[in-house]
């Protein structure tokens, strides 16, 4: 299995209010540092598993609609703890939207048709690890169809 990772980051306030998270109950900020990771059985004709800045394109887009938010009142989060792991899950299913032409990002979204050319045909899966810090992550790992 080949993969491919880009990273990325981005700045969000929200506040995780149960007792379980102690002094994060709070608003308060994070940076967080993202990393997007692609897999594909096989490489493309030119020996790659994607085009790399088109793979980062697409996870800047995904992380637009995140920066500078206050994750307490986004829509995606209404109802539900914005915590690293469930940050990780959206975005990883916001890139894979992006990536097979489903959902947020629509048709081929992304640095000029990332899914155009077979690429998206040939991903088969996506993982989406956010860093706390050097020593704290979390991440989401998704099969592609």
């Amino acid at each position: 299995m080949y993969s491919l990772t880009v990273r990325d980051h981005v700045m969000i306030a929200h506040s995780l209010p149960r007792a379980a998270f102690g002094p994060a109950q709070g608003l308060h900020g994070a940076t967080f540092v993202v990393e997007l990771t692609v897999r594909a059985r096989e490489l493309d004709e030119n020996a790659t598993v994607m085009d790399i800045g088109a793979l980062s394109g697409v996870l800047g887009e995904a992380l637009e609609g995140l920066r500078y938010q206050n994750l307490d009142e986004h829509p995606a989060f209404e109802g539900k703890l914005s915590t690293t792991e469930a940050v990780a899950r959206h975005l990883a299913e916001d890139v894979a939207g992006r990536l097979t032409g489903a959902g947020a990002g629509g048709a081929g979204a992304g640095a000029g048709g990332t899914a155009a050319g077979g690429t998206a045909d040939r991903l088969v899966g996506l993982s989406v690890v956010l860093r706390e810090h050097p020593d704290a992550w979390a991440g989401y790992s998704l099969d592609l169809p």
